[in-house]
């Protein structure tokens, strides 16, 4: 059996047994006892010059086989967001493009697509809420004539721009009110963007919540669902017990996943959240599993294979959290989906090897390495390049 090398942050490295590749089948139908979206990173192109403020040069089949990889194992994918570097390396143009091309792969593989829109192909930091009504609409556009679904993220714009929450109640009233499709709405907390603090108007989660259902109420027709980010499972739960019937709730808690999906099958309130996460594209083949055995009537079998996902996550999105991607990227490359450890704007560099050996030693415990001779062999081989014996 095969040893994997771990690396503490004191220096001293430790081995335990490298775990069996796990046997989980892909679904032979849709899933159906939840709606769920891997959120998908990018992968640029390995001699591109991935340096901190260069444009994005992405290996388009790489990123694009990740996608179908995820569709195959029935989870939908979400792109474009923040976990595909949003305002950290992905520029405009190759959102534009990533946009266009991914919806394309979801039609040929039948899957279901969604993509952020934001407004944040505006180079200006300052602009007026009427320019930001304006931007968001223009992605909104490109974004529904691409046939995608919309995701309207939180706009970093809009929280500076914005005065109060009446501010907040205008621009999304006139932005869902030009939507040609139902939207899901993004609440992103600041622990991933601290640009966004005091978002929908307030800084308290209690009041700022108010607001969003103000909007959704007022805007049913045009609302799909709303992504909550707070990183808050009781903040979660009590909006998504207040939104009007036909409105998912899709949580993008990658702390506290595992009891907002279980929901009341599990003990976590009333009803259920469906998903969309960055952590879901770590850990597709396990996330599926867990959906089927929800599809099977079998809970005991979900919290068994999704519950030990949850430490790795942590892991993952340990602050500083708008660093997760980094480790999305990391596991990518170690379960083979990318060539190298690489990431725009030099972001493969945003954590230590002591907290990637932890990300290592907790995907081998919970089944999140897809081929772990593989993943064993790229792991040690970078612990030598970094001077470290394995």
């Amino acid at each position: 059996m095969t040893d994997l090398t771990l690396l503490a942050a004191d220096g001293v490295t430790a081995s335990v047994p490298l775990a069996d590749a796990p046997s989980f089948t892909k679904p032979a139908a849709p899933l159906r006892s939840r709606v769920a979206y891997a959120a998908a990173h990018v992968v640029p192109k390995v001699w591109a010059d991935n340096t901190p403020g260069r444009p994005a040069d992405i290996d388009w089949d790489a990123t694009l086989a990740f996608r179908r990889s995820v569709y195959s194992w029935g989870l939908g994918v979400a792109d474009a967001m923040d976990t595909a570097q949003r305002n950290m390396g992905l520029d405009a143009a190759a959102t534009r493009e990533l946009i266009a091309r991914s919806a394309e792969v979801a039609r040929e593989e039948g899957g279901s697509v969604v993509v952020g829109v934001n407004t944040d192909h505006i180079d200006s930091e300052l602009i007026s809420v009427d320019e930001v009504i304006d931007a968001y609409k223009e992605q909104l556009h490109f974004t529904e004539e691409q046939g995608a679904g919309p995701v309207l993220m939180a706009s970093r714009h809009l929280a500076r721009a914005a005065s109060s929450a009446d501010d907040y109640r205008r621009v999304y009233r006139e932005v869902l009110g030009a939507a040609t499709t139902p939207v899901v709405l993004h609440w992103l907390g600041t622990a991933f963007d601290p640009l966004l603090a005091g978002y929908f108007g307030d800084p308290a989660w209690q009041a700022a919540s108010d607001v969003l259902l103000e909007v959704i109420g007022e805007n049913t027709d045009k609302v799909a669902g709303v992504k909550m980010s707070l990183l808050d499972a009781d903040a979660e739960v009590s909006v998504r017990e207040r939104l009007p019937g036909g409105v998912r709730m899709f949580t993008g808690d990658d702390f506290n996943y595992v009891g907002l999906i279980g929901g009341d099958t599990v003990g976590q309130g009333e009803g259920h959240s469906d998903a969309l996460l960055g952590a879901f594209a770590a850990i597709t083949p396990v996330a599926s599993a867990a959906i089927q055995a929800l599809d099977a009537g079998d809970p005991d079998r979900y919290l068994e294979l999704l519950g030990p996902t949850e430490e790795l996550s942590r892991q993952v999105f340990a602050a500083p959290t708008f660093y997760y991607k980094t480790g999305v990227a990391f596991l990518a490359w170690l379960n083979g989906h990318q060539r190298a450890f690489q990431m725009v704007g030099g972001l493969h560099s945003a954590r230590s090897l002591p907290h990637l050996s932890r990300i290592v030693e907790l995907a081998n415990a919970s089944n999140a390495l897809e081929q772990p001779e593989l993943a064993a062999e790229r792991w040690h081989g970078m612990l030598r390049v970094n001077g470290v014996s394995a």
